[in-house]
Order: C-alpha cells, then sequence, then structure tokens
C-alpha cells in the first residue's frame, strides 16, 4: 500500500531537505505552502520550483493573512527585519506568534483529506533563532493533539506521525543530507526579505544561518544575493 504523507514547504533550504527526506523515506508527497502575508514573497515561488524537482505528487498553496494580527516583522512592514546580532538573547521580531502551530493544523487537515499517515516539518533546533514552535516538546505536543482531533485517528485508527527529520541536525548538517538526496538549493529562498527574484539581503539571521552553514559543510554556496 503506498504511504502518503503531507510536507511543509515553504521553499526553503530546511524545508526542501524535509521533502527529500520523506521521498527517500518512500513517501508519495504532497506539498503545502502557506501564503500567510509574508514580506518574503520570492519563497512561495520557490516552493512551486522545490516541489516539482522533488517530485511531489501534488503542489497547494493557502492564503491566510497573518498579517492582520501583527507582531511580526515578517507580516508587518512597518517593521524592520532585524540584521543578524550574535550577541541577542531573545527571540527577534521576525518569529510570528503561532506560525508553526497554524501551519500544522493545515497539514493536518490536508493529510486527512488525502488519508496522509505523516506530517513532515523542517524545524531545528540547533541553527535557528530560538523560535518556541521549532522544538521538538511543541512537536510532541503537537502530534497528541493530532490524533485526538481527527476521524482518521478517532474512528479509523489511522494515526498520524508528525516527523521532524532536521531536528537535531546543524545547518551545515542538514546541506550535507540535501545534497546527498540531491537537492538543488539553488532553487531555495531562505532570506526574511529576499525581493522578487529571491535575492537574499545577506544580513538576516536567515541568511546568516544559511551562509555558515554551506561554509562548515564545505559545499558551495548556490545563494544570490543581493
Amino acid at each position: 500500500m503506498t504511504k502518503k504523507a503531507v510536507i511543509l514547504l515553504s521553499g526553503g533550504l530546511d524545508s526542501a531537505t524535509a521533502l527529500a527526506a520523506a521521498k527517500a523515506d518512500g513517501y508519495d508527497c504532497y506539498t503545502l505552502v502557506i501564503d500567510y502575508g509574508q514580506r518574503h514573497r520570492a519563497e512561495l515561488i520557490a516552493s512551486q520550483k522545490v516541489s516539482k524537482a522533488g517530485g511531489a505528487k501534488n503542489h497547494k498553496q493557502i492564503k491566510m493573512d497573518l498579517g492582520a494580527f501583527g507582531g511580526s516583522s515578517l507580516t508587518d512592514t512597518s517593521m524592520a527585519v532585524s540584521d543578524y546580532d550574535a550577541d541577542a538573547t531573545s527571540v527577534p521580531l521576525t518569529y510570528v506568534p503561532a506560525r508553526n502551530t497554524i501551519f500544522l493544523s493545515t497539514a493536518l487537515a490536508y493529510a486527512e483529506v488525502v488519508g496522509a499517515e505523516a506530517l513532515y516539518i523542517g524545524v531545528t533546533a540547533v541553527d535557528y533563532s530560538g523560535y518556541p514552535d521549532c522544538r521538538q516538546e511543541f512537536i510532541d505536543a503537537f502530534e497528541r493533539l493530532a490524533n485526538l482531533a481527527t476521524v482518521a485517528a478517532v474512528e479509523d485508527g489511522r494515526y498520524l506521525k508528525v516527523k521532524t527529520p532536521l531536528i537535531d541536525l546543524s545547518k551545515a548538517e542538514i546541506i550535507r543530507l540535501g545534497t546527498d538526496l540531491g537537492v538543488d538549493y539553488g532553487l531555495t529562498v531562505s532570506c526574511y526579505q529576499a525581493d522578487d527574484k529571491g535575492r537574499a539581503c545577506g544580513r538576516c539571521d536567515a541568511c546568516h544561518h544559511r551562509r555558515l552553514g554551506f561554509e562548515q559543510a564545505g559545499v558551495p554556496d548556490p545563494t544570490n544575493y543581493q
């Protein structure tokens, strides 16, 4: 019987690697990107390219306006995206309130409709910016919730696994894994303020971790910088 998985695919480096990992695990992949009002719109186009290159069965884009709440420099253009600060001790303004909870809930609905038994999300607790919804404790709690919330689990006994293949990997380790799995990182967009052509700013947290990851992995960086 064919195994199916829904992969949250932002168009960035991590989610592209998560898609490749799901394929390597033998799943038919259904990719999902959320248009949540993010300023880095280029990642939506990148997600389409990554999905196609990664051999997904279907790619779906869902629109919702998290900018209506504000509270993040990724959705509120009156707030500046901060440059990377090695001395910062607090969660940066690029944190989008409840984003991964909302994304996983949306992916859960899609998974129940297509009959998927797994959700893949490319969170990492190593090279990240301190976001609370990137921790394994959060993922474990959401998986418990998911299996109390669906007819598939409660009536049919089809329990869902939330898979985080990158959770314990550094950015360099993620890049090495993806390279081994054939990921074309030149298709991906990670920058929080990429321009319409997908060119990266080279200054934000995402750019810092991405650039350092390629350096430490010893893999040529295909990023197109502004």
